[in-house]
């Protein structure tokens, strides 16, 4: 109770406000990713994005974001590419950040997260992630917060404080996951969800449409962010990715009049990162 009203003070809200986040992750990995991600933004309940500089369609989706008004963007921060046929690869030339590749020369694969984090030199991540996050600004996008693919950013203390100072440094709000470091950011301040975020990747596909009823009806008081990942069942999305059942769900019940009743009948607070992106630049004027 303590964080949610500590965020909803913080972002001029009553106590028991319900906020809600709901983001697209992966924009920028395919085009039918981008094409859900334009549309769940169109047409559903999703309030921003976030993009994957490394990856393959990566200019596609910041020409959408260019091209459409009310856009709201964020930057993925990107150190592993997970998909079996599609990979990706560092903007950093190879040479300079060894500990970020595996042999074949891309990012690590999921299951190669625990290699990437044992031996990773924080200084190239930090030389990449500085680089995709400059990559999004030289393309004339506005991007309101940082988060990471697979949650790289909370896995490693020393990693979690490098992106932080990244967020400060550039004046972007930060997506915060594990009740340490929520605990710690209210703590000091800092506009960050109250409460862990929802990764759809983890709600099994059999009971995804009850979980997300349920989980909305039940939302509670204070900010809470749904990170969600959509595609457009086509041939494209189901050669890229073996989630794609999965993705294709997500972009139906994110879009779905179902859905926009739910959150018109709780009460729910719809929200994008630019209040908190606002807060977040406040700190970071106070500390210079």
């Amino acid at each position: 109770m303590k964080n949610d009203v500590a965020i909803n003070t913080l972002l001029g809200y009553p106590a028991d406000a319900r906020l809600l986040i709901v983001n697209v992750d992966d924009f920028g990995m395919c085009h039918s990713m981008n094409m859900a991600a334009l549309k769940m933004l169109q047409a559903g309940i999703a309030t921003s994005t976030t993009l994957m500089a490394p990856c393959p369609w990566a200019l596609h989706a910041a020409w959408l974001a260019k091209e459409n008004t009310g856009f709201h963007l964020g930057v993925h921060l990107t150190a592993v590419s997970e998909q079996p046929l599609l990979r990706w690869g560092p903007l950093v030339s190879r040479d300079k950040v060894p500990t970020l590749v595996d042999q074949d020369g891309f990012f690590f694969t999921e299951s190669g997260i625990p290699e990437l984090l044992a031996h990773v030199e924080i200084s190239e991540l930090e030389m990449e992630f500085r680089t995709q996050i400059e990559t999004v600004l030289r393309r004339g996008l506005h991007p309101t917060h940082l988060d990471s693919h697979c949650d790289i950013h909370v896995r490693r203390e020393d990693i979690f404080g490098m992106v932080k100072g990244l967020a400060l440094e550039y004046g972007l709000a930060l997506r915060v996951s594990q009740a340490r470091f929520i605990d710690a950011l209210l703590g000091e301040g800092y506009a960050v969800n109250s409460h862990d975020d929802l990764d759809s990747t983890r709600v099994d596909l059999a009971v995804k449409h009850d979980t997300y009823v349920k989980l909305l009806r039940e939302l509670p008081a204070g900010l809470s962010e749904w990170a969600v990942h959509p595609g457009i069942a086509n041939d494209e999305l189901r050669s890229v990715t073996p989630s794609w059942a999965a993705r294709a769900f997500d972009l139906d019940f994110f879009t779905s009049p179902e859905a926009r009743r739910i959150v018109q009948e709780e009460g729910i607070v719809l929200l994008d990162y630019a209040p908190l992106q606002k807060l977040w630049r406040a700190k970071s004027a106070a500390a210079v």
